[in-house]
């Protein structure tokens, strides 16, 4: 199986901290974020990663490399000073994903989640890692029912960035700028997304409070 990390984007909320450097390479506890993705898929036996770069994109492929340290070989997406939005970036990095079914991982989350908890393929289009809402996203996204996702109905919960997608899910669509949610609830309706519910450690670092207390945190059970 191959995998992408989600690293284009501009991290606008995490200013002034990304005025000069992409998201995904802050730094907590002594490693950037999208390295401890790279590790994690290493771990887990992917072999093959495509990255899609963006803003300051030059500077993750000078810091990464081809992946060879981290026993992974990276591929790189390159959509300019201005991203294609997480389906338009799936799409343009199609032809470097292949024609199977593959992992997507936003580089800007940390989680324990062990990829082996994953199905080989997903049942439908498109499988999707649930967590409990946090703080800031209290509405949530989708209702989780018998492993099926609706877009409706009560006990939401939120999108961990972490899914595993069918590349037919994609058929007919262009490599333009296009939000992955329009996509998502078009399968929805057809019945066509499922899901599973992590109740482990997850953090969407979107803010610079919420990374340093990340920092804290690992930087303590190094100790």
């Amino acid at each position: 199986m191959k995998a992408m990390l989600l690293a284009a984007g501009h991290g606008k909320r995490m200013r002034p901290l990304t005025d000069q450097i992409p998201k995904p390479l802050l730094s907590v506890g002594g490693k950037s974020l999208i390295e401890y993705h790279l590790q994690t898929l290493s771990n887990a036996g992917i072999q093959e990663c495509v990255i899609n770069l963006g803003y300051r994109g030059t500077q993750i492929r000078e810091a990464l490399g081809d992946g060879r340290r981290y026993g992974i070989d990276i591929h790189y997406s390159d959509e300019g000073e201005q991203p294609l939005e997480t389906a338009g970036g799936i799409i343009k990095a199609l032809p470097l994903l292949g024609g199977r079914p593959f992992l997507v991982i936003n580089a800007d989350i940390w989680t324990d989640f062990p990829l082996r908890l994953l199905p080989e393929k997903p049942k439908g289009l498109v499988h999707l890692v649930m967590v409990d809402n946090p703080k800031h996203h209290t509405d949530g996204d989708f209702t989780l029912n018998e492993g099926r996702i609706h877009a409706t109905g009560d006990h939401k919960l939120t999108y961990s960035g972490i899914g595993l997608y069918d590349p037919a899910l994609f058929s007919g669509y262009q490599p333009e700028r296009r939000p992955l949610l329009p996509v998502l609830l078009n399968a929805i309706q057809a019945g066509q997304v499922y899901g599973q519910h992590y109740q482990g450690i997850w953090e969407d670092i979107g803010t610079p409070e919420r990374l340093q207390a990340l920092d804290q945190r690992l930087s303590k059970s190094t100790v």
